[in-house]
């Protein structure tokens, strides 16, 4: 496997945390959300399984120093 899906793997837990925690605080500080919370919050849950995954695979070769070599030899190119 390419090191781009290790990191996708690793930084998918997080992801996945990440948005569960934005829809769980929105879903339970709304009171007309909070009052269908028994739905909402499997939702939320099944939501940061879908889109964790999908958010790290984008994020992961920033992640790589080559990504970041690569940048900074275009931008001293630039000037």
């Amino acid at each position: 496997m390419s090191a781009r899906i290790y990191i996708t793997l690793l930084l998918s837990f997080m992801t996945c945390a990440v948005l569960f925690g934005i829809g769980a605080v929105a879903v339970l500080s709304v009171p007309t959300l909070s009052e269908q919370a028994k739905f909402l919050l499997p939702v939320v849950i099944a939501a940061s399984f879908g889109f964790g995954p999908i958010i790290a695979w984008f994020m992961a070769p920033r992640l790589r120093a080559r990504y970041w070599k690569a940048r900074d030899r275009a931008v001293d190119a630039k000037s």
